[in-house]
């Protein structure tokens, strides 16, 4: 089994222990190649937290465009990020916003790692 930390040393916490879990059954080459796949579509908690602040105080939902969600990134935009409350519990939660993301894109890639 490859070495997650030498593959992707970015990973924290929930993330880390959920990838692991995710490449536990993998080749090296298999591990190595997710890790390729997974690093260029994976979104930073951080990105997200900056992204929800500028639609705090300029366009909001643009963090939701970056996740994939895109009726919710209408929705922010002709909302005012549904007054402000919906951008206000984003910033609040920017870490778990990433982490559902990054699952779905960690599931996404296993299908191409194993194929």
């Amino acid at each position: 089994m490859a070495n997650i930390y030498e593959l992707m040393p970015m990973l924290q916490g929930d993330e880390l222990a959920y990838i692991q879990n995710v490449i536990k059954d993998m080749s090296d080459d298999q591990a190595r190649l997710f890790a390729g796949v997974y690093n260029a579509r994976r979104k930073d908690p951080q990105l997200i937290l900056l992204l929800a602040v500028v639609g705090f105080v300029g366009i909001a939902g643009i963090h939701r465009f970056v996740l994939g969600q895109v009726g919710m990134g209408i929705l922010y935009i002709l909302t005012g990020g549904l007054c402000f409350i919906g951008t206000i519990v984003d910033l609040v939660n920017h870490k778990r916003l990433a982490f559902e993301h990054n699952a779905m894109v960690a599931l996404e890639v296993t299908k191409i790692a194993k194929s």
